[in-house]
């Protein structure tokens, strides 16, 4: 397996940075992750924009331009030979004497397999539990998951696959998933505001408003406890059905309708991409 970092493609368990990277000592950078099929990236161009975008809030200055990052992603592909797989792309501080000034970012991209969803998690959906939390810099993708990964053992004792963030019962999404949910009334709601725009997201959006009503608004717990449907997208899971959260269940208990036949519409929208 190999990786790219800073300025060339090497061996992955040679793909290293200083230990004065910002990345390391403030947890400062950003990233990007999208899927590999049959070698072709999927929604490439959408992923770039937000990396981009990303970095540009950060202050971060990419080393290569969008051809160039472009470039780097393919021949990193095909030299690992994986059909299906996930890229990450990030960019860190860079190297900081003082620990603190941001320099010259570090560019790092890193090619590696990926499990989809299980067929038991789309047949008989997941748990999900809710925390109080509100992220300080919801619209960029940083790299800092501390309070995810300090809820791993809240997750796990509580039976669940993940967390959803709510302030004050405002419901905003999961730490690298966005929300929905489906009325009784059939209506499609997902949150707008606390978030980070995911790219499934915008691809389900657009699917779901071409045969269902939809509502970018805000969602309370309560309207998630009531709710007939729940699911969560991301470019990894792309659809995954909502059953139970906390100690409520949703709907029926089992996958709703309008879930999975949007589960099926991503499916062939990536295929129709891909042709």
């Amino acid at each position: 397996m190999f990786a790219y970092i800073i300025d060339k493609i090497v061996p992955y368990t040679d793909s290293t940075i200083h230990i004065s990277d910002l990345a390391l000592q403030r947890g400062y950078g950003i990233f990007d992750f999208f899927r590999v099929r049959n070698k072709k990236p999927l929604f490439l161009e959408d992923h770039l924009d937000r990396f981009y975008a990303s970095a540009g809030k950060m202050l971060l200055q990419s080393p290569v331009d969008r051809n160039e990052l472009t470039d780097i992603i393919i021949t990193l592909v095909e030299k690992n030979n994986l059909s299906d797989a996930g890229v990450k792309v990030l960019l860190t501080g860079g190297y900081a004497e003082d620990g603190y000034t941001i320099t010259q970012p570090n560019l790092i991209v890193v090619v590696q397999p990926f499990k989809y969803p299980s067929e038991q998690q789309l047949q008989s959906g997941v748990k999900i539990i809710t925390v109080n939390f509100r992220k300080e810099l919801p619209d960029i993708k940083t790299i800092n998951y501390q309070k995810a990964i300090m809820m791993t053992p809240a997750v796990k004792a509580a039976n669940a696959v993940d967390l959803v963030y709510h302030h004050d019962g405002i419901i905003s999404e999961l730490p690298r998933c966005n929300f929905f949910i489906v009325t009784q009334e059939d209506v499609i709601k997902t949150p707008d505001q606390q978030i980070l725009l995911g790219v499934t997201r915008k691809k389900v959006l657009q699917l779901a408003r071409k045969k269902y009503k939809v509502e970018e608004c805000s969602i309370t717990l309560n309207d998630v406890y009531n709710a007939k449907e729940a699911f969560f997208t991301s470019s990894t899971k792309r659809i995954v059905p909502v059953v139970k959260v906390d100690d409520y269940m949703i709907g029926s208990g089992k996958p709703g309708k309008i879930t999975l036949d949007l589960l099926s519409g991503l499916i062939q929208h990536e295929d129709e991409v891909l042709r």
